[in-house]
């Protein structure tokens, strides 16, 4: 698992208002939405809502509704009795999920490669240079959490070059699953090796899209989304041997 970091409080107590009821939702949902999609909750994990009570300064109930929303998105689980856990999802329903994330990730490329313009190609160019620069960090969980980040932002350009407002919304919460199950499975940090494959998918996909391939751009992209479940499944596999 890489729950190597601290899980120490991300921001001191904030002041509860009825005006900023909705900012402090936000806060306190976004803050524990991080740290599940970068793995600090491994599976199974209890949450404490006293303790992320105290760590913000305020009642349970803007908790409570924030691990609501985190429950409605499939990262938690609010379960009678227990209290809230962090969701763990079997093996078949990952590779579920990654068939139809590949699948859904691959129409948006499609469409990217009708709808493109140079500058979105102009900033894709300069993510892929970006993450390249990450093969030469040392620190592993830098690396991991700026490569999660970076991957983030290569994609949701693609999605700018497909104009879809409706295909990058429903994408967005596709994506922080994505990002949930691998660092829940205990999947590798990305190395040397890692990087550099990941880095080449990314340059076949740049290309179709340059070239406006849209069944390259497509199969590209859904190979490309493939290989994580791939990963995963090696990762569990050696676990359990």
């Amino acid at each position: 698992m890489r729950n190597t970091r601290s899980t120490a409080p991300l921001s001191a107590p904030l002041k509860q208002s009825s005006t900023g009821g909705g900012r402090l939702l936000g806060r306190i949902y976004e803050a524990v939405q991080s740290r599940l999609l970068e793995g600090e909750y491994p599976a199974g994990t209890k949450l404490s809502v006293e303790a992320i009570r105290a760590e913000f300064g305020v009642s349970k109930q803007p908790v409570m509704e924030a691990l609501r929303l985190l429950s409605a998105d499939g990262l938690v689980e609010i379960l009678p009795q227990i209290g809230c856990v962090v969701t763990e999802y079997s093996l078949e329903e990952v590779e579920d999920f990654f068939r139809m994330f590949a699948g859904f990730e691959s129409v948006i490329a499609a469409a990217a490669a009708q709808r493109r313009t140079d500058e979105h190609l102009d900033e894709l160019y300069l993510a892929a240079r970006r993450m390249d620069r990450l093969n030469t960090e040392p620190d592993p969980d830098i690396r991991a959490s700026q490569y999660r980040l970076q991957n983030r932002n290569f994609h949701e350009i693609i999605h700018r070059m497909a104009h879809s407002r409706v295909m990058s919304n429903m994408s967005r919460r596709m994506w922080d699953l994505s990002d949930f199950l691998i660092n829940t499975t205990g999947a590798p940090h990305p190395v040397g090796s890692s990087i550099v494959e990941r880095n080449e998918d990314h340059a076949r996909i740049i290309k179709a899209l340059e070239m406006g391939d849209v069944e390259n751009a497509k199969a590209e992209m859904e190979k490309h989304i493939l290989s994580t479940a791939t990963m995963i499944q090696a990762t569990r596999a050696e676990s359990a041997s």
